[in-house]
């Protein structure tokens, strides 16, 4: 029972931006220890993810809409995977002159469809949902590890839970990127966390091959290297520094190699915004979106253009209490830049929810506050909350938009 779990606090980091080096350890019994301590956050999370898919394929019932079609077969799914079965080069011109060209799309997400599909009896859609699966319960035993890191085993579990039970959190079922992308991300920030620099580099640069928010992952590892570096005695540890710079060179070897890519087959540098822009996305530091939401004002829509307003000042406002209550910096650099770019990108706004899903630091300050209640207290406030999200997660895929 979570009463009986002992809530332990960190110390007091003994080393820069709270990077904390962990002993060398065997890896067995580490390995099987760190799951008997996640087991709960995984539990907890497998269940809020069936919960969501059970109310999905209720929902169908009633609307005649496929479950399975909805998860695996509409919006960036279909570009995924037309990507994982006849590589890149298509493009959608659509009637108002914007070229939709699936060089938008990086290409972790479709290797692994494609991987998986040539071994086994799998479409590339339904390989997409193996991969989601799997990398979100990846993503949680990496947000598990982090709030446990820092504010002990009950906030652990409560962090993931809350990433869990998200309004967009169906995103995480569907086969988009944004899981995989968030197991990478988080386990980049374990690993800076604990001074694991060649492994933090490795995760960046993999999260940098799977969605362009990748550069936040990138800016994490080499602002907390920056400031590690020049907060160090004048006489560092040699073998530390060259794992740290090592960390640090392979950290962007995937986005950049992709964007590089992307700019030569276009044939110009900017080859990558170019694409983006053909897809009307583009950063415009917030103009677009703050006229997005001004416009909610003018008429009936008013209370959706509070409830964005009231969404964005709480994204804000955790960002902030975060900051205030020290957070590492590398967990500060990273989800400022994963709000950063959803917030001052033009684009369809209705994504901005999900852009902003892979952010979980955010969360620990919530996820600190549920820890401190009885579990009784908890699991309902947990359950009604994934009941909700389950049933709005449901109604958004029903929809006309994309997420």
């Amino acid at each position: 029972m979570l009463d009986n779990w002992p809530v332990t606090e960190p110390a007091a980091p003994s080393a820069p931006c709270g990077i904390r080096p962990e002993p060398v350890a065997v890896p067995g019994p580490a390995v099987s220890g760190a799951l008997r301590r996640a087991a709960p956050a995984l539990l907890a999370y497998a269940a809020v993810r069936v919960l969501g898919v059970a109310v999905l394929a209720l929902w169908g019932t009633v609307t005649g809409k496929d479950a399975h079609h909805l998860l695996s077969g509409r919006w960036d799914a279909v570009w995924y995977s037309r990507i994982a079965e006849d590589g890149y080069g298509f493009t959608l011109t659509l009637a108002g002159g914007k070229v939709h060209s699936d060089l938008a799309f990086f290409p972790l997400l479709p290797w692994l469809e494609r991987a998986l599909s040539a071994v086994l009896p799998l479409s590339a859609a339904d390989a997409g949902l193996l991969v989601s699966a799997v990398a979100s319960l990846a993503a949680a035993a990496g947000i598990f590890a982090v709030g446990e890191r820092l504010h002990g085993r009950r906030a652990g579990v409560a962090l993931v839970v809350l990433w869990a039970v998200l309004p967009v959190g169906v995103v995480q079922s569907m086969a988009y990127s944004e899981s995989l992308f968030t197991a990478l991300a988080a386990w980049s920030l374990y690993a800076v966390l604990t001074g694991r620099w060649p492994a933090a580099g490795v995760c960046a640069a993999l999260a940098g091959l799977t969605r362009p928010v990748g550069a936040a992952v990138v800016a994490a590892v080499w602002v907390t290297a920056a400031v590690a570096l020049l907060r160090r005695d004048r006489r560092p540890e040699r073998p530390g520094i060259r794992r740290m710079l090592l960390g640090v060179a392979l950290a962007p070897l995937g986005w950049l190699a992709y964007v590089v890519w992307v700019g030569v087959r276009t044939g110009g540098p900017a080859g990558y915004l170019d694409v983006q822009g053909g897809w009307g996305n583009g950063f415009d530091g917030g103009v677009a979106f703050g006229s997005f939401i001004a416009g909610r004002f003018t008429g009936a829509a008013w209370p959706a253009g509070m409830g964005l307003l009231v969404g964005v000042v709480l994204v804000v406002w955790l960002y902030m209490s975060g900051a205030r209550r020290g957070q590492p910096l590398p967990l500060l650099v990273y989800s400022g830049t994963v709000l950063l770019l959803a917030l001052t990108a033009k684009g369809y706004f209705g994504s901005k929810p999900r852009l902003m899903l892979p952010a979980f630091p955010l969360l620990l300050p919530l996820a600190t506050a549920l820890a401190r209640l009885r579990t009784a207290r908890a699991a309902a406030m947990a359950g009604a909350l994934a009941l909700a999200a389950a049933c709005y997660g449901a109604f958004w895929l029903n929809g006309s938009g994309p997420p």
